[in-house]
């Protein structure tokens, strides 16, 4: 009798435990939760009865479950309710293995007139956008411009292709020319949308409009350890996002802590792909100096700007194309990150808005952020911008190609910072807007430097791996270590000549008119030698052709570039060393091969041979190691 009163009560007590964890929102297990376009919400939710809305699925998901999605086209926003609670713990949205899956923020759109030529006109009740109307919603805020006309966040796509939009109605009713136009305007009652469709009926064709500022995001701050995996995320009216607003991306962290976004393809936001950003708080879009973003910089210190909180993101292996900002944003919340593996092209190439937020990838306080093996092209501004704080910053092996401005823009930084084996090919390679603490080792610099000068701005500096300020300096010209570079043509070290801080320079090589600094002792100087550089784009990939001579290696011998070599960046007072505290070496090249320890080879491909060479430097998504969770 006592033995069965005693599994009794442990069956109540793990009854109550059960019903505890639950209503704390644990579980022992993890579910997972099915979501299809055949299902209804009002559903379990398993493999046999799925639910219909990523969104409903949300509502369910705890930390440890899974967001299965099957194939099809989901017209939603998904604003996840929870987070996980642990990178073990975290809760996955992925499409199904082998199905696409297509994230849309548009609503098709039928019942268009023919106005005149290729113009047509529809007429939609403003009821139709709920509470959000993206024709109504104007493209504003600090740093932006606007170019003396008025921009909104909606879009028109036939299929799938957008228009651009006009300043004014008269434009859209003119014959088509190089490009397609739409123009929108709101009354009290209707929306009236003229767009053109040159040659097609779009009665007959899917015709979309945006109706939702982003497709994955949360309206909660702090919604940590989500996985986004596998999708086609797309036609977001995203406003623009400047470092001192919240800044809301097409798929988007919202100041928080370890999402993975991975293998996704991210396409045609008005604004920005994917943010990695800060909150918004009643200053947003009103603090467009350096004093109020340091201002912005001390609030989110108060808001929990930590080690321990914010950032630690991955972002890899993502196709990410057509924004009209930048494919990838983060301002203070993407600490701690690695972006690693993307393909990231057309971004700002309609350049009918300017400001000073345009980049493939731009990065306001990049503290142990490293940007790795990410294929940059077609950028109507820069490639990759780092702005303010890139301390512990490492920018390694990345290919840059056809951007409009520089590939590397380093702006007010006091360091350290390292770019290593990259390969920059467009006309403009490298833009140093008075940054200091910079170590730039085994690169390829096809095109012109910009470096120097001084800017009196005071920008902060922190402790080791850390958010935490550690003071503030203005930023002159210097500081800054080129060892085993490749120079090709425009490139000029001379700019250096007379910067106001020590430089240290050995083992770079001058090729085809590129011009040595005085800081160098006995460089190699070839201005003969012509590497014929050419990129072939190719639907397998990119290959590189250039010519390379294996005798640089014996004409000069150089260092093995490690820790101990680079020092400290003098403002911080700090090593150049990884986020975990360790020392680099960079004995690995562009492909991840071992280099010569004794004697390594200039630029970033180690002992690639000599005379002209096909070097296959893109092959799609790069691998990237770490398991995923």
């Amino acid at each position: 009798m006592r033995a069965h009163k005693i599994v009794a009560n442990t069956t109540v007590c793990i009854t109550l435990v059960g019903v505890l964890l639950i209503g704390m929102g644990l579980r022992a297990e993890a579910r997972e939760h099915h979501v299809a376009p055949s299902g209804k919400d009002t559903q379990e939710g398993n493999a046999a009865s799925p639910l219909r809305t990523i969104q409903a699925a949300a509502e369910k998901a705890q930390p440890g479950d899974r967001v299965i999605v099957h194939a099809g086209i989901y017209r939603e926003r998904i604003d996840p309710p929870r987070g996980g609670t642990s990178d073990d713990k975290r809760i996955v949205y992925q499409a199904a293995p082998g199905e696409k899956v297509v994230i849309t923020g548009s609503e098709i759109v039928k019942g268009w007139e023919k106005v005149q030529n290729d113009t047509w006109k529809a007429v939609l009740p403003n009821g139709f956008f709920g509470d959000f109307n993206p024709y109504k919603d104007m493209i504003r805020g600090d740093w932006f411009g606007s170019k003396g006309r008025v921009h909104h966040t909606g879009a028109v796509y036939l299929n799938g292709d957008w228009r651009w939009e006009a300043a004014k109605v008269e434009d859209v009713l003119k014959p088509v020319g190089a490009q397609s136009w739409w123009y929108g305007q709101a009354d009290e009652h209707n929306t009236t949308i003229w767009a053109q469709f040159p040659g097609v009926d779009p009665n007959e064709a899917v015709v979309e409009i945006n109706v939702r500022r982003s497709v994955f995001y949360p309206k909660k701050p702090g919604i940590n350890y989500i996985t986004v995996r596998g999708f086609d995320l797309r036609n977001a009216a995203t406003p623009w996002a400047p470092p001192t607003a919240e800044q809301i991306g097409l798929v988007g962290t919202h100041w928080s802590k370890g999402w993975i976004i991975e293998d996704n393809t991210i396409s045609h936001s008005r604004c920005v792909g994917v943010t990695l950003g800060k909150y918004g708080d009643e200053w947003d879009n009103r603090s467009q100096s350096a004093d109020a973003y340091n201002r912005t910089i001390q609030r989110a210190l108060e808001n929990g700007w930590s080690r321990e909180n914010i950032g630690h993101h991955i972002v890899r292996n993502n196709t990410i194309s057509y924004c009209e900002q930048s494919g990838i944003v983060g301002s203070l919340g993407a600490v701690f990150s690695r972006i690693t593996g993307n393909t990231i092209h057309d971004i700002h190439v309609q350049r009918l808005f300017t400001g000073a937020e345009q980049a493939g990838i731009k990065i306001h306080g990049a503290i142990d952020v490293e940007v790795r093996g990410n294929h940059i092209y077609r950028s109507g501004s820069w490639g990759l911008w780092f702005d303010w704080m890139g301390q512990g910053t490492r920018i390694s092996g990345n290919l840059l190609h056809d951007n409009v401005l520089e590939d590397l823009f380093v702006e007010v930084n006091h360091g350290p910072f390292l770019v290593d084996n990259n390969i920059f090919l467009s006309p403009r390679s490298l833009l140093d807007r008075t940054s200091q603490g910079g170590a730039y080792v085994h690169n390829l610099f096809a095109g012109t430097l910009n470096i120097g000068g001084f800017d009196g701005r005071k920008t902060p500096f922190h402790k080791a791996h850390s958010t935490e300020i550690a003071g503030l300096h203005d930023n002159p010209a210097g500081d800054d270590r080129y060892y085993n570079n490749l120079f090709v043509e425009r490139g000029n070290l001379g700019q250096y000549d007379g910067a106001r801080l020590p430089v240290w320079m050995d083992g770079n090589v001058f090729l085809k008119g590129a011009q040595p600094s005085k800081h160098e002792q006995a460089p190699l100087v070839q201005p003969a030698f012509d590497p014929g550089i050419r990129v072939v784009e190719q639907p397998d990939g990119v290959t590189l052709e250039i010519a390379l001579d294996k005798a640089w290696a014996q004409q000069k011998k150089r260092p093995l570039v490690t820790t101990e070599m680079l020092g400290k960046a003098k403002i911080p007072d700090l090593s150049f060393e990884q986020p975990d505290g360790s020392p680099y070496r960079i004995d690995t090249d562009y492909f991840g091969r071992k280099r010569n320890m004794e004697n390594p080879f200039p630029g970033p491909f180690e002992n690639p041979g000599t005379g002209t060479l096909s070097l296959k430097v893109w092959q799609g998504k790069r691998e990237d190691q770490e398991t995923q969770n």
